[in-house]
């Protein structure tokens, strides 16, 4: 078959076999261009392959460290939406806080999916989890500080009156006269 020729290859008509299964010099119509050897295409398939599980590690570990450092922004967004929202309580700021619990509440319950198609065994994945987790507990703790600066937290002790039990009668009034 002559190289570059058009053929029918796997059912299509105008595809081109520009494969070269012959190794010999002499067989060669055209010259390797400049800087490529034949000596490096001929290394090992498990070098080759060796080189793509690391690669593919590397980039796996690489982009689990992205998507646990992405609680950060919205860490800091939500900060800045709080601050906007003021310390009155309102709807919107109700609002806002709750959907700033709810967000590290589910990302915190989603770890395992989170990381899941970055499990590999060359690929150490409890630094990415634990900063991650650690994010979402920090935009928590901002929730729930927001909570108690808009006073929605029981904190004080008259937060708790309606548990205490009736207080009791010291004195009791007799009706009697009073004589001087």
């Amino acid at each position: 078959m002559d190289k570059g020729k058009g053929v029918m290859v796997g059912g299509r008509r105008w595809a081109v076999d520009f494969t070269d299964n012959s190794t010999s010099p002499s067989s060669r119509d055209i010259p390797d261009p400049p800087g490529f050897s034949r000596s490096s295409q001929d290394q090992d398939d498990s070098t080759l392959s060796r080189q793509k599980k690391d690669a593919e590690s590397n980039w796996k570990s690489q982009k689990a460290w992205e998507v646990a450092q992405a609680p950060f922004k919205n860490l800091l967004m939500m900060g800045f939406m709080m601050w906007m929202a003021g310390s009155t309580v309102h709807l919107f700021s109700i609002g806002i806080t709750f959907s700033a619990l709810w967000q590290p509440i589910s990302a915190l319950q989603g770890v395992g999916k989170v990381f899941e198609s970055y499990k590999d065994s060359r690929v150490d994945l409890l630094g990415p989890k634990l900063l991650f987790i650690a994010l979402n507990l920090g935009g928590l703790a901002l929730g729930v500080w927001k909570l108690n600066t808009l006073g929605l937290l029981p904190t004080h002790a008259s937060d708790w009156v309606f548990s205490l039990p009736p207080a009791q009668e010291v004195e009791h009034s007799g009706g009697g006269i009073l004589l001087r």
